[in-house]
């Protein structure tokens, strides 16, 4: 099918595009920007003024729940809600049951995902075996099978030795690593931001130290190895602090923050709401303030939506006893249009965050951007459209945010994946 999408606003921020025009899409692919191409027939024009015409999102950590926990959520389910929230790229977290350590796995989750015709799934694979921290996993293997990068999820490695010859495996054939930075020992039986809030309700708390202990031994590990690292989910400002020290010195790591974190502080449990019970937790007003400082000036590379769908149950228990987690795809791009309003931070800057930043995180080139030739993955938003966050209106099976009941800025009103109108009209 040919698409012409008229009179919108295109933000390409890979190619630093921001105007008033046409986009003309055939075979899957971006044909033209502009001017339509010679013998250019459009089969459907959609009709984009007032809209903004912008890449697909491209979320690094979203569990679709499958394999294993497809009574919280379904590959399906999560789809449908990735195409609401105009996100057309996921990269997914190993900690499935089975663990993505075996490249039957990882084959059959991209197949699962392809039959269904939605978006791309990028499939991080485990770094050791079961996530057990014992045994390397068969990176060769899973990379071929589809992986794009080893990650250990919220599962620390408790043996230095081991993380180091994972590290250099990786760096051996180049693979990405994705560390999420948690001491096993200072994180072990807390719940909440080791602070004011935590010792008022009675919650264990887990130190900031639980972060930069480890993330100080990963820097230093991929100093040694020469291992590409990628920080997932920061959450303090120390934890920052040890990053730009890293890269003062030369190196080439980068981090991401998840929406949750960018918005929401340890105050926000309140009386033990549950859904802001999260891995890594909410921390501090002053790192919430550091780490949408670090977005803002680009010392933060992504931003991601940390999408955890939880079924009723595992939230509706005391908060230390509650499954952490949040559901995050449908948010992505309110929440994202929302820091940026707060920020003051022109659209096409804020919008490269979850497009053609975290597209050279995957290490993806087909996507992130508007190029002649490019996969025509587009998401078509309002941005002055106000959208009331409630159960009913969410499409992933998961309900848990701390956002409901909260009204936020921009709605999607188109998601094409590969030419095909996925979501809207």
């Amino acid at each position: 099918m040919k698409i012409r999408i008229a009179n919108g606003r295109v933000i390409d921020p890979a190619n630093k595009t921001d105007r008033i025009a046409d986009v003309f899409i055939a075979d899957g692919k971006i044909a033209a920007l502009g001017s339509s191409p010679d013998g250019f027939c459009a089969d459907r024009t959609i009709d984009a003024e007032g809209l903004v015409v912008a890449p697909g999102l491209i979320d690094l950590s979203a569990r679709l729940r499958e394999p294993g926990f497809e009574y919280r959520a379904t590959l399906e389910s999560e789809m449908d809600a990735a195409m609401a929230g105009g996100v057309t790229s996921l990269a997914i977290p190993p900690d499935t049951d089975p663990a993505l350590d075996e490249p039957g796995l990882v084959e059959m989750l991209c197949y699962r995902a392809k039959k269904l015709n939605r978006a791309h799934v990028y499939p991080v694979a485990a770094l050791t075996l079961g996530l057990k921290g014992e045994r390397l996993s068969e990176m060769a293997e899973l990379v071929e099978a589809g992986c794009v990068a080893f990650s250990q999820a919220n599962v620390p490695i408790v043996d230095n030795t081991v993380l180091m010859r994972a590290m250099q495996y990786a760096a051996t054939f180049d693979f990405r690593v994705w560390l999420q930075p948690i001491a096993p020992f200072l994180s072990r039986g807390g719940y909440a931001h080791d602070g004011e809030v935590a010792t008022r309700l009675g919650l264990p708390g887990i130190p900031v130290a639980a972060e930069t202990v480890a993330l100080f031994t990963y820097l230093q590990l991929a100093r040694v190895t020469g291992a590409r690292l990628h920080i997932t989910r920061l959450s303090s400002a120390e934890g920052l602090q040890l990053i730009d020290q890293a890269r003062a010195e030369g190196m080439d790591v980068t981090c991401d923050v998840s929406i949750n974190h960018l918005h929401l502080s340890d105050m926000d449990i309140g009386y033990f709401n549950a859904n802001c019970h999260l891995v890594p937790p909410l921390r501090s007003q002053r790192d919430r303030e550091a780490l949408c400082r670090g977005l803002t000036e680009g010392r933060i590379n992504a931003l991601c939506s940390d999408h955890t769908p939880v079924d009723d149950d595992g939230k509706l228990t005391p908060f230390s006893e509650s499954e952490a987690g949040a559901t995050g795809l449908e948010l992505l791009l309110p929440l994202t249009l929302k820091w940026a309003e707060r920020a003051g931070l022109p659209l096409i800057d804020a919008l490269a965050r979850v497009t053609s930043d975290a597209a050279a995180i995957i290490g993806i080139t087909k996507a992130g951007h508007l190029s002649p030739g490019a996969r025509a993955d587009v998401c078509i938003f309002d941005p002055q459209a106000q959208v009331c966050i409630n159960r009913d209106s969410l499409r992933s099976q998961g309900k848990n945010t701390p956002f409901l009941g909260v009204e936020l800025p921009g709605k999607v009103c188109f998601t094409l994946v590969e030419g095909q109108l996925m979501f809207g009209g």
